[in-house]
Parts: C-alpha cells; structure tokens; sequence
C-alpha cells in the first residue's frame, strides 16, 4: 500500500499522532543521528527478533550509545556503558528496537510503505544534506553517508522503515478525544483557589517557657532515643600526613624577599580615599539641568532615576576613586556628607553624581603586614618541600613501608580515624582523602593521596568498627538541643489542640497571636515562614474548618474561608481546559500505542541472543 500522496491529502487533525510520530522521527529531523556509528563488521549480527523482524547489532549499539550520551548531557557528567547498564538504558533501548520491530512486522503485513516522492522530500528537508543555499545539495549527501559508512540503499531503507513506523503510529494514536467529564474535573482540580489564614505556634505561643532539664532528664531522653547519639559503622584508618600548616612554622623567612613582596602590592596596602557614587547620565545638558531643578524643587534622586527607565542598579558605580571619575572628581570629592552634584560632565554624557558614602584612605605599614606575609611565604615555601618529598613517599610505599615507617622516615605525622560518612575530623574535611578513605579496603595496600593545600597523605585500613552509643558525656549538648526540640514539638502541639477547640467552639483564631492570611491561593501557592504542607492540608478542608499542621520544626493552625472555583466561561478557563484536554489526549494516544505495539509485539514473539548483545557491550566499553 504506497503513500505517496499521504501529505497531499487532507487530514483530519489529530493531536495524539504528532506527539509519537515526532519520537519515531527523531533520527530523521536530526539529521543523520545514529546511522553508521558502529560497525561489526560484514557479516550480519543479531541481537534477537521480534516475529520475524531481526534486530541488527549495529542498530542496537548505534541506539545504546546515542541514550548513553544523551544521558551525559542530561547530567552533565561523563556517563560509562556500566553506569548506563547499572540505570537499565540498555533494557529501555532494547525495549525500544523491540517496539520499532514490531511496528515494522505489522507494516509488512498490511503493506504498508512510503513512496520514492515522499522518501526524497524528507531526505531533501533534512539540513544535514543542504547546501549554502538552503537546497538539497547531492555532494554533501552523498559526502556524509561515506562518512557514515552508510550506502544509499542502507540510509534510504532506514529513512523508508522510520516514515513507515510513524504513519503506522499517527493511525494507531490518532483521533482521540478527551472526555468533558475527567477534563472539567481534572480543570475544577486545578484551577480551584482558597483563601486561607495560618497561625505559627512558636515557643512565645505557650503559657509558660519551656524549663531547663536537669541531667536526670536529660539521660532518660539520651536512653529513648540512643539510635540517634550512636556512632554509625565505620573504617578505623591510620594514616600518616604532611600539611603544609605543620611544615610551614619551619620554614626560613627572607625579609629581603618580604620586602619585595610587599612594594609590589603596595596598591592593596596603600588605598586612596574612595566615595560610593550613583551616576545618572542624560542625553543633553539642558535635560540634565532640568532633572536638577526638578531635585532642587524636592524630587528624590530615586525619582530621577525611574523617569530616566532605569533602576538604582543600573546607576550604581559602587566605590570609586578620584581617578576613575574624571572631570567630575573634584566636585564630588569634595562632599563631606552624602549628596548630589552636577550637571557634571562624563564619558557618557552630562550627569548627575549621588555620593552615598565616604571610604577613607587606609595604609598597612610593611610591619603590619609583616606577619601576613611571613605566613604566606612560609606555606608556598611548606607546598614546595612537600611536593618534593612526594616521590620519596611514592618509592618507600612501592618498597613495602608502612604507615609508621613513612613517619619515622619522612617526617610524616601519626593520626588515626573512625572513618564514616559523618565524620568531620580535620583530615576527612579533605575531598581526596574522603574518595581514598571510602574506597579503602582490607588488604589494600597504602598510597600517597595529593591533597587540594598541597599537603600528602597515606592512609592504611586498621578495622572495621560496629555501630556503638556515644557516651553520654561526649553528647550531652546535643542531647541538651535534641530534647528542647522535642519537647517544644510536644508543647506546641498540645497547645495547637487547645487553641483549635476553642476556635471550633466560637473563639476568632486571631485572638491567639499574630495571623497570615493569604485571600487567594492556588495548591501552588506557598504561606511565607510556613511549610507546603500548610497549603496541601487547607485544600482538604471545607469552608470554616481549622486544623493542625505538623511538620518536623514547625507546629501551626490553618483555617479556610473561602473556596473559589474555577470560572470555565472565562478567557482563561477556557485557555486552560484546552491545555489539560490537550494533556488528557496525549496521554490516552500514549497509552493506546504503547498496548496496541507491546500487542505486536508480544503476539510475534520476542527473543534476544544475550551473546551477541554481551558482545556488543564489550566492544563499546
């Protein structure tokens, strides 16, 4: 069944098909897109078959690595084959060569194809093969299918099959409907607003404070809840390091080399008094002189500004010296006080000049900043007597040195840690040492780990160490800050019961602290200072109601007063039922594709050769 003049005709417009049609054709707008990627060589390999619809390896390695990339881009990190098979990309390309295979099955049963015409006027559109002047170029099309690896008849025959799979597709997924029942409940859902008012209970909402425990009480709180002050699973490692702060002390200091340093930064250690101005240019002269009588007649600065179009922003120099406003330095350095000069010239034109504050000249003496400088010398001095000693480390541990050998040797200091995810101890702040400490093993054997200072380490695996309680003494303040929370949670919630039955029996919510009323909300809106939950909780609840909302760190009452429901007659009621009928229909053609091609499919039969798809992942890798 040829459809040559399947474009000509008309068409009854159809929202599902363009949708899937779209996704079947995305090698076809791209241009060339995963055609001839891989090659395994010229005998054919499958990788399985749907019916009598072959699944060419070629085809399966070309889909695999355009979904890895795709997914490389989408996280914008380097994604390998195994972390692509971990997020199961192979079985979703699998699943859809199996779909593409199964459409093509049905299409040769029913005769269903695309003619010469409509082949070369897709191949003609496709920019890949255009010329400078926009037309179909043959060169270029012939160019890059040899480069492809690709003949005519190979791109022409997958071009014909894609065609073919998107008419089956736009027929199968077209001409759906959507039903005014589940639209107009899905828009009166959506649509819907509340006015809604919210008391925050805080700790000033309660009757009397919360008292300080004693440490009986705290123990019995520690001994309730010591899953949360337990010490998790964790590596014992010792590990010998060299920082630079430790080395630095040790360093030689040259004051003739100080002294250089610090003439050659003079411009940081010797500032200039500095004024914070706002520079409002105008066209003219006489529109700057008019916008200055109009100051002087008791408009703000600010007004002067917004009349120009403009915003403080866009005026603001921020700290400026003498030398970076030229003609008009003078005049506004010679303020004392915040005001406005001008009309003064600038690069830019006549302008009026706002002097907001006055920074003062500020001197560092070389004794000042002596110390400073001592410091800095010795740590690039400490980096580069580290990165020496980085080799010698690197030979003694190839050579069989332990940790306390590289200590004695190398002047490497002793330490040891019980390394888990929560650790904060000083050297685990170190981002190679934490990858190195989570990678580590038993039996591993020590390595030197360059740290981001310039320091180096070693680190050698001791033990693992079971999950334990931290004595009570070690965690006191914590379990101090732990029970004042739950106990104000507790408080607070009892208090909120209160205060909600007297609302129930008559009481005006406002009579127990300050409100938030919000007259107009959607189930998007958000109440400032309160959690989402607040407003998921009001669009429960009917007209009147008042309930409590509790969330970890937050404890609070929300009323509803009015319901406002969707106007469907409106401009955008209207605009918005044909969006959520559009979805709705979309949706239906999805679903109706996805039975009728798992249909096909499942009714040909589906078998895959995990040989040959085992082979093309190991080629990939």
């Amino acid at each position: 069944m040829s459809q040559d003049t399947a474009s000509e005709s008309p068409k009854r417009k159809r929202r599902g098909a363009p949708v899937l049609s779209g996704v079947l054709l995305a090698m076809i707008v791209g241009g060339l897109g995963g055609y001839g990627i891989t090659n395994f060589g010229s005998g054919r390999v499958v990788i399985g078959s749907v019916g009598e619809q072959e699944i060419d390896a070629n085809q399966y390695a070309r889909a695999l690595q355009n979904e890895v990339a795709a997914l490389g881009q989408q996280t914008g990190t380097q994604i390998d084959l195994q972390q692509a098979i971990a997020l199961g990309v192979d079985a979703r390309v699998r699943q859809s060569l199996v779909t593409q295979a199964a459409l093509d099955g049905e299409a040769a049963r029913i005769g269903l194809s695309v003619g010469d015409a409509v082949l070369a006027r897709e191949i003609g559109r496709m920019p890949a093969f255009q010329g400078p002047t926009g037309t179909f170029d043959t060169a270029m099309y012939d160019d890059a299918l040899r480069r492809n690896n690709l003949t005519r008849a190979e791109f022409e025959s997958g071009m014909r099959g894609d065609l073919s799979r998107a008419l089956l597709s736009g027929a199968v997924a077209g001409g759906f409907a959507a039903p005014d029942a589940l639209t107009d409940t899905l828009l009166a859902h959506a649509a819907e607003r509340r006015g809604i008012t919210v008391l925050t209970l805080r700790e000033s909402s309660l009757a009397t404070p919360i008292a300080d425990p004693d440490d009986a009480a705290l123990r019995a709180f520690y001994d309730a809840n010591i899953a949360q002050f337990t010490a998790p699973e964790a590596k014992r490692i010792r590990f010998a390091a060299l920082l630079p702060e430790a080395l630095a002390a040790t360093m030689p200091v040259d004051e003739a080399e100080l002294r250089r340093i610090y003439d050659e930064r003079k411009a940081e250690y010797i500032q200039p008094e500095r004024r914070l101005v706002e520079r409002l240019v105008f066209p003219s002269e006489a529109e700057a002189k008019d916008a200055r009588a109009r100051f002087d007649a008791g408009e703000t600065f600010e007004m002067l500004v917004a009349a120009r179009g403009l915003k403080l922003i866009d005026v603001d120099m921020g700290d400026v010296g003498k030398d970076e406003l030229g003609a008009a330095a003078e005049d506004v350095f010679a303020l004392t006080e915040p005001g406005v000069v001008g009309p003064l010239p600038s690069e830019f034109g006549p302008a009026l000049y706002r002097m907001n504050g006055i920074l003062s000249a500020q001197e560092t003496t070389f004794e000042q900043a002596r110390a400073d400088l001592a410091t800095e010398l010795q740590m690039d001095a400490a980096r580069r007597a580290i990165g020496d000693k980085i080799e010698a480390i690197d030979d003694a541990l190839a050579g069989g040195a332990t940790i306390d050998d590289l200590a004695k040797e190398q002047g490497m200091e002793l330490g040891q840690i019980d390394f888990s995810a929560a650790s904060d101890d000083k050297i685990a702040g170190y981002p190679a040492f934490r990858t190195a400490a989570e990678a580590l093993q038993e039996g591993d054997f020590p390595e030197a780990i360059q740290l981001n200072d310039g320091g180096v380490a070693a680190i050698q695996f001791d033990q693992i160490v079971p999950p334990a309680p931290i004595p009570f003494d070690e965690v006191k303040e914590d379990v101090a800050e732990a029970w004042r929370t739950d106990t104000l949670a507790k408080a607070l919630k009892a208090r909120g019961e209160e205060i909600r039955a007297e609302v129930e029996a008559g009481a005006h919510l406002g009579q127990f602290g300050i409100l938030d009323v919000s007259p107009d909300t959607s189930r998007a809106g958000a109440i400032e200072g309160a959690p989402a939950e607040v407003v998921a909780e009001a669009f429960k609840m009917d007209v009147g109601d008042v309930r409590l909302v509790e969330t970890p760190g937050y404890v609070g009452l929300v009323q509803v007063d009015k319901i406002t429901p969707v106007d469907a007659a409106s401009a955008d009621g209207k605009a918005l039922r044909d969006g959520i009928a559009a979805q709705v229909e979309q949706a239906i053609a999805q679903d109706a594709f996805v039975m009728f091609s798992t249909g096909l499919a499942n009714g040909a039969g589906i078998q895959f050769n995990q040989s040959a798809i085992d082979a093309v992942h190991a080629q990939l890798r």
